[in-house]
C-alpha cells in the first residue's frame, strides 16, 4: 500500500499533464490512470508493474484525435478497439513474440516520441495558446510565441523543469521530483506570478460513459490507428514487465499481461479517458517503495480516484507551464541517450533502422514509423543472417592425388587435377542466404566433373534454401557434372525430399560416409573416361 501511495504521487502530475496535452482535459488523464492502473493490476500478468497513460500512448492518442476521429465518441471507439486487439493478442498467446522487436527500432521510436513531447510543450511553456496544424503548425507558431511570451509562464515552467532535472534521486522515494515541481509551481503562480494560465475548474463526479460506435465504415477506418495503439501499448507494457522482473527477480506472464492491458484500455475508452500501458518509471518507483503485488496498482488507482471525486479543487490552480516543464523533462528522459551516445559502435544497418524510425515518428506518423521500421529491421536481420550462414559454407576442390588412393579406378590420376569438388553445408540455411548461396558455389560446381554435397553438419534448411539446392543440381546437370549426396538425414532430408529436390539424382548416388563417396566418385570418373 505504501508503494501504491508513493506511486500515486508520481503518477498524478503525469496524468494531469498528459490529459492537458491531448486537449481532452486533465480529468481524461486522471481517469485514464485510474482505469488503466486498476484493470492492469487486477487482470495483468506482472504483479509489481504500474500502468498509466504514458508519452507514447499520449502522442498516439493525439494523432487519433487529429487525424482519425471527428468526434470524441469515434476516438474512444478506436481506444476500445485497440484494447480488444490486445485482448486477442493475449488469447492467441503471441505476447512473447512482441519481445522480438529489435532494440534499434524501439530506441528510434521512443526517442521520436520524446522529441514530439518536447516540441509540443514549447508553446504552453511560453504561455502561448495551442496551435492548429499538427506538429508543423506548432513549430510555425514558435516565432510568434517567443515574441509574445508570458514571463510568468516561462518562470514557472523553468523552475519546475529545474526541479525535475536537479532534484536528487535519493530523495525521490520520499518526495518525487515531479510532485515537488507541481507544488512549487502552483505556489509561485498563486502567490506571485498570477498571469500564468492555470488548469481551471475541473468537472466533479463520475465521468460520462461512451459506448462503441459499431458502424462498419467507422470500424474499418478505425482498424489501422487501433492496431497502432495496441502495438505501442503492448511493447511498452512488456518492456515495463521486464523492468519489474529485473527489480523483483520474478518472471511475468506476457500473454496474461496483454490480456489485462487490453481490458484496461477497453475500460479507458468506455470512461472517455486516455489509453495507457505499463510504465517503467512508475514500476521502478513502486518496487523501490516496497510494492511487489497487485495491491500497489489498486491502491494507486484508489488514491487518484479519491482526488477526482472529492479533492479535484487541488488541481485547479496548477499552472499549465508547470505541467509543461515536467513533460519536457519526461520527453528528455524518454529519448534513448544510452544508445545515441554509443552511436559510433552501432552496426550500420541497425543505425539506419533507428534513424529512419526516429525521423518518421517525428515528421510523418507513428503508423508509418512502425511499419517501415519493422520492414527495414527485417532486412537488416536478413543481411546479418545471410553473412552468418554463408560464412559456414565450404566449397573446395579435392586434388586427385590426395582424394584418390594409388589403386583407384578413377582413371589416370593427374597430380595437379581436381576433378572432384566438395560442398560442405554447415549450420542453418534460409531465404536470407539462398540466392547468394547459388552464386557463390554455382561456378565452383561447373568446374568439376563430380561434386559431393555434404549434409553431415547441416542443421536446418527452409524451403527457399532447399529450392536453391535443386537449382544447383540442375546447373550441375547442364554442365554435365555428376552429383553425390553425402550424409543426408533427419529434418533436412525430410524438407528436401518433400519438395522433390533430388528428382535428377539417382538413388545410388546417396551415400553415408566419405569412403563410399570416394569410391562412387572414382566409378563415375572411370565411366566418363571411357
Amino acid at each position: 500500500m505504501f508503494g501504491g501511495v508513493t506511486t500515486a504521487a508520481t503518477v498524478l502530475p503525469m496524468a494531469l499533464a498528459y490529459g492537458v496535452a491531448t486537449g481532452l482535459g486533465p480529468v481524461a488523464g486522471m481517469y485514464g490512470a485510474i482505469a488503466v492502473g486498476f484493470c492492469a493490476a487486477v487482470f495483468g500478468g506482472t504483479p509489481a508493474r504500474i500502468a498509466f497513460p504514458n508519452g507514447a500512448m499520449t502522442v498516439a492518442m493525439m494523432i487519433v484525435l487529429a487525424q482519425h476521429a471527428k468526434t470524441p465518441s469515434e476516438a474512444f471507439t478506436i481506444v476500445m478497439l485497440a484494447g480488444v486487439i490486445q485482448v486477442a493478442l493475449g488469447l492467441l498467446r503471441v505476447g512473447r513474440f512482441i519481445n522480438y522487436t529489435p532494440y534499434s527500432m524501439i530506441a528510434g521510436f521512443t526517442s521520436g516520441i520524446g522529441l514530439i513531447i518536447i516540441i509540443i510543450q514549447v508553446l504552453p511553456f511560453l504561455g502561448a495558446p495551442p496551435a492548429p496544424g499538427g506538429l508543423f503548425g506548432i513549430i510555425r507558431a514558435w516565432p510568434e510565441a517567443v515574441l509574445t511570451l508570458n514571463p510568468h509562464s516561462v518562470i514557472v515552467g523553468a523552475v519546475c523543469l529545474a526541479i525535475c532535472v536537479f532534484w536528487p534521486r535519493r530523495l525521490g522515494r520520499f518526495m518525487p521530483g515531479p510532485l515537488l515541481a507541481l507544488i512549487v509551481g502552483t505556489a509561485m503562480a498563486a502567490l506571485w506570478l498570477h498571469d500564468a494560465p492555470t488548469i481551471g475548474k475541473l468537472p466533479q463526479g463520475l465521468p460520462a460513459l461512451y459506448l462503441p460506435e459499431l458502424a462498419p465504415g467507422l470500424l474499418l477506418s478505425a482498424l489501422q490507428p487501433a492496431l497502432t495503439l495496441a502495438l505501442i501499448g503492448s511493447v511498452n507494457s512488456l518492456v515495463a514487465s521486464l523492468v519489474a522482473d529485473t527489480l523483483t527477480r520474478t518472471r511475468h506472464k506476457p500473454n496474461r499481461e496483454l490480456f489485462g492491458q487490453g481490458i484496461a484500455n477497453v475500460s479507458a475508452g468506455v470512461l472517455g479517458a486516455l489509453p495507457g500501458a505499463g510504465a517503467p518509471s512508475g514500476t521502478t518507483v513502486n518496487v523501490r517503495a516496497g510494492g511487489t503485488t497487485p495491491v500497489s496498482g489498486v491502491t494507486c488507482a484508489a488514491v487518484l480516484l479519491a482526488l477526482v471525486l472529492g479533492l479535484g479543487w487541488i488541481a485547479e490552480p496548477i499552472p499549465v507551464a508547470a505541467l509543461s516543464g515536467i513533460l519536457i523533462k519526461v520527453g528528455w528522459d524518454i529519448i534513448d541517450r544510452r544508445l545515441i551516445t554509443r552511436i559510433r559502435h552501432v552496426q550500420r544497418e541497425y543505425l539506419l533502422v533507428m534513424a529512419l524510425t526516429l525521423v518518421l515518428t517525428v515528421f510523418v506518423d507513428l503508423i508509418t514509423a512502425i511499419a517501415i521500421g519493422l520492414i527495414v529491421a527485417g532486412f537488416a536481420r536478413a543481411r546479418a543472417r545471410e553473412q552468418r550462414e554463408l560464412g559456414r559454407v565450404i566449397s573446395v576442390p579435392l586434388l586427385d592425388r590426395e582424394f584418390f588412393p594409388s589403386d583407384t579406378d578413377a582413371g589416370d590420376v593427374d597430380e595437379f587435377r581436381a576433378r572432384v569438388g566438395l560442398v560442405d553445408l554447415r549450420g542453418e540455411f534460409s531465404f536470407a542466404s539462398a540466392n547468394e548461396l547459388a552464386w557463390m558455389i554455382g561456378a565452383d560446381i561447373q568446374e568439376h566433373e563430380v561434386t559431393i554435397f555434404d549434409f553431415s553438419n547441416t542443421v536446418h534448411m527452409d524451403d527457399s534454401a532447399a529450392l536453391i539446392i535443386e537449382r544447383l543440381i540442375d546447373a550441375a546437370a547442364a554442365a554435365k557434372t555428376e552429383c553425390i549426396v553425402l550424409n543426408l538425414s533427419g529434418p533436412v532430408e525430410e524438407t528436401l525430399r518433400s519438395l522433390n529436390v533430388f528428382r535428377r539424382v539417382p538413388a545410388e548416388r546417396f551415400v553415408d560416409d566419405l569412403g563410399s563417396a570416394r569410391e562412387l566418385a572414382g566409378n563415375l570418373l572411370e565411366r566418363k573416361g571411357r
